[in-house]
């Protein structure tokens, strides 16, 4: 069974997808940092379950384990704080 690559300037779509979703992450730890979002905040883990899943999607285009497995982390983590904040609200 052979993968099929996508044409090259698709390597570029994948790419920006990945770079927002990189931009996401670091945006939530920004805010978070200047005190404009709190981690008790759904806006933080959604940033980052976003972010994460852009990533992960731009590995579907060039692959690499260490950032499928940080970025399946990062998605299981976001998606526990999102449960944690949701269930706080009642």
């Amino acid at each position: 069974m052979t993968i099929k690559r996508l044409p090259t300037n698709s390597a570029a779509m994948f790419d920006t997808i990945g770079l927002i979703g990189v931009f996401l992450i670091l945006l939530a730890y920004f805010l978070l940092q200047i005190e404009k979002l709190r981690s008790e905040d759904l806006g933080y883990p959604v940033l980052n379950l976003v972010g994460a899943v852009l990533i992960l999607v731009s590995l579907t285009h060039t692959f690499n384990l260490a950032s499928f497995v940080i970025e399946v982390c990062w998605i299981a983590i976001s998606l526990y704080g999102i449960a944690k904040i949701l269930r706080r609200r009642g």
